[in-house]
């Protein structure tokens, strides 16, 4: 089944990765980026493939409020909708509060309240949690703890309050919004090869931007009715992970409400 899909940030690694995938799978992506500059770059991930490719240019900073978002999704008129921008931690604490919190919850609640949307994906990062997983042991906790009141302060801020954004607005909308946070440990650019492990995992590691992208374009393709899943690298195939995941109704939630 064709499906069109949202693509925010789609100059990011994640998101450049992300998008040959998608088209593979004969979906229609229309790639939000910032400046026409970044233009030719994305045009070429299309390039002989079977799904369809085009561009919006339109920077997330520029987003304030839902009604904002609203204008862009009535624009292109998406199914499905991923976040994968983020401040990148130029621009200090108000950049990253205006992108990964003001402008992450506006696109996720006008998803939410656009009934032809259907999926709205998050990437988020794994330490995004305001209570200790009950999976993870104290030492683990601590450690994310250190890291979300020290160098990741305003990033965790507004992650987190991006995350919770999300399941207030899939609990407004209903069963027939899959609102999902897909949240990655330490991103990596190194060798995509092995395994995954997703779902209730430990606290700590890394995981290739690569596997990050194949679990995304997998978890859009499958029956996942939303909620948190947790990412690391591991043994596991993305096909068995994501589906033992569906299967099991896997949601990394647990412990925050």
């Amino acid at each position: 089944m064709s499906h069109r899909i949202l693509l925010i940030g789609g100059h990011g690694k994640v998101a450049q990765l992300l998008t040959p995938l998608l088209l593979q799978r004969s979906w229609s992506v229309t790639s939000m980026i910032r400046s026409q500059e970044q233009e030719p770059t994305i045009l070429k991930l299309g390039e002989n493939q079977p799904g369809k490719l085009d561009v919006l240019i339109s920077s997330v900073e520029d987003v304030g409020s839902e009604a904002d978002a609203s204008a862009i999704i009535k624009k292109v008129n998406p199914d499905w909708i991923v976040w994968s921008a983020g401040a990148g931690g130029s621009g200090g604490p108000s950049r990253t509060h205006a992108i990964d919190n003001v402008a992450a919850s506006a696109f996720s609640t006008a998803a939410a309240a656009t009934p032809s949307v259907k999926k709205f994906l998050n990437i988020s990062y794994i330490g995004s949690r305001r209570n200790r997983a009950p999976w993870w042991s104290d030492s683990e906790w601590a450690a994310a703890q250190a890291v979300n009141e020290g160098a990741l302060k305003a990033y965790h801020i507004a992650k987190l309050a991006a995350d919770e954004a999300l399941i207030a607005a899939r609990k407004t909308r209903g069963a027939d919004f899959a609102g999902i946070g897909l949240r990655p440990g330490a991103l990596t650019d190194g060798d995509a090869t092995n395994g995954v492990s997703l779902g209730k995992i430990k606290a700590r590691g890394g995981v290739s931007r690569q596997k990050v992208a194949e679990v995304v374009a997998e978890v859009l393709d499958s029956e996942y009715p939303g909620g948190w899943l947790d990412l690391l690298a591991g043994e596991d195939s993305v096909g068995d992970a994501v589906a033992r995941c569906v299967r099991e109704k896997v949601d990394c939630y647990e412990g925050e409400a």
